[in-house]
């Protein structure tokens, strides 16, 4: 459960998925658009404040297609990653979308499918969401907000929408520090297993040697009756693009 194209530089610091500025895998004028792909490691792969692997190491990676229609881009693609939920080791998002810029006013709006491939229906892990998200760029700091809607969220836990925000703030040439915050609603509580929940992290990235690398905090305002071990996380990722 990872994909936020706008979001992407705040979620890439706080460990959650790969790299966003992806260098183009084909020429372009060999066929229309751009094909790039992203393989990642983190030490504890976290969605929305809670971690998807148990405190345990992911291994990650997608493959993406943009075609730009001047100020407009469309853009399409596969992410997936090793999680551990009952019956189910992986997860892979096919994902889709439109978006543009205006100065320094940004816009999108995407589809995004979430699998569970191998895990019983009944479960009822796979759900899809609509993603639309704006951000601006001040200069001294990029600021952006979303709101994802399910109309049947994972494990059948009926409507949800997630709110969030996030902040980059440059730290000189080398470094970014990073912010998120969102609220997570879901119409069955019993069904997702927590109450709606407040997340929260915190991270600060850089680049070496291409590789994107970072180390955040990621949190939620759950009791721990309701999150265990699984809120919490301090993560470190690393990152490449192709």
């Amino acid at each position: 459960m990872k994909y936020s194209r706008l979001l992407s530089t705040t979620v890439l610091a706080l460990g959650l998925t790969t790299m966003a500025h992806a260098a183009p895998l084909v020429e372009e004028s060999d066929v229309p658009g751009e094909f790039s792909a992203n393989i990642g490691f983190t030490t504890d792969y976290t969605f929305r404040g809670i971690s998807q692997t148990d405190n345990e190491p992911a291994v990650q990676g997608g493959f993406d297609y943009t075609y730009d229609f001047g100020p407009v881009a469309v853009s399409g693609g596969v992410w997936a990653s090793n999680v551990k939920f009952t019956d189910a080791t992986v997860e892979i998002d096919y994902y889709a979308g439109v978006g543009g810029a205006i100065d320094n006013f940004s816009w999108d709006v995407s589809a995004i499918y979430y699998s569970y491939p191998g895990a019983s229906s009944s479960l009822n892990y796979d759900f899809f969401e609509i993603a639309p998200s704006v951000g601006y760029d001040f200069g001294f700091a990029a600021v952006s907000a979303g709101i994802n809607y399910s109309p049947d969220y994972f494990g059948s836990s009926g409507d949800a929408f997630y709110y969030s925000g996030g902040i980059d703030i440059p730290l000189g040439e080398y470094f970014t520090l990073s912010g998120t915050v969102g609220y997570q609603t879901i119409d069955d509580n019993a069904a997702w297993g927590t109450d709606d929940y407040l997340d929260y992290g915190i991270s600060i990235s850089t680049e070496i040697a291409g590789f994107g690398v970072s180390a955040g905090w990621t949190d939620t305002d759950l009791p721990s009756s309701q999150c265990s071990d699984l809120c919490g996380i301090f993560a470190l990722s690393v990152s490449r693009s192709f």
